[in-house]
């Protein structure tokens, strides 16, 4: 995924009202950016941190710039991290187009935000006439409180442990469904879930895996050009 223009440097003053960051560019500008994560995003918005944002030439915003990503250290040296969470969604389908996450390969076609369950979309609804359907859902993933080890989630979600109940009644009906872990850096030897943080998201994943919803997290390389998935990493079941 390509950002229409390379992003701009800042250096981060605070994130407020959950949607909102002050930034003073490299330019000496101080402006006001959109943050798009509702999450806690612990561990990332440490004032002074080095940040990247794109703009937006569009007259009706209201603020021209975005938080795309940040840098952060765990000791190794610094490391970009995706915080947008609207793009996980489009990155997993582009690479499903190009054929570039194997365990999801093959498939004749793809469709997004498809409506299932009781109230639902999906986030990409794979269909082949031989295969069958596959019920796939994305989730963002940025937190990283030990090096190389990735974490999901980094706050309470109750939508997220209900999206992997709905991917379980996929497979009761006799569909696919598998759960990407999405992480938007690329440190990340291996992935596992926040039992400390949310211990009803780990048990709700180990009840989805034991009906039969699959897993798979996969890491990715970002610049201020562009976001890629790179690699897949191990996934650590939850622990007790």
């Amino acid at each position: 995924m390509k950002f229409p223009t390379p992003l701009v440097r800042g250096r981060l003053v605070r994130r407020y009202k959950r949607f909102l960051a002050d930034v003073v560019l490299d330019t000496g500008e101080e402006i006001t950016a959109t943050c798009p994560n509702t999450g806690s995003m612990r561990g990332l918005t440490d004032q002074g941190s080095v940040v990247w944002l794109s703009v937006s030439d569009s007259k009706t915003r209201k603020y021209a710039h975005t938080w795309e990503m940040v840098e952060a250290d765990l000791g190794q040296g610094p490391t970009l991290v995706g915080i947008n969470t609207n793009h996980p969604n489009r990155l997993v389908a582009e690479a499903v187009a190009e054929a570039r996450i194997p365990e999801i390969a093959g498939y004749a076609a793809a469709r997004r935000e498809v409506k299932y369950g009781l109230a639902s979309r999906i986030d990409l609804l794979l269909e082949d006439p031989a295969k069958g359907l596959a019920y796939v859902e994305v989730k963002n993933v940025h937190l990283s409180r030990t090096a190389g080890l990735a974490e999901f989630p980094d706050s309470v979600t109750e939508r997220g442990a209900k999206h992997l109940r709905e991917l379980a009644a996929m497979v009761e009906a006799g569909h696919r469904a598998v759960m990407v872990y999405l992480i938007q850096r690329a440190d990340a030897e291996r992935f596992t879930f926040a039992s400390d943080i949310d211990p009803k998201y780990a048990e709700a994943y180990t009840l989805a895996r034991a009906a039969g919803v699959e897993a798979i997290a996969y890491t990715c390389t970002l610049t201020p050009e562009e976001i890629t998935i790179a690699r897949s990493v191990p996934i650590v079941a939850p622990q007790d």
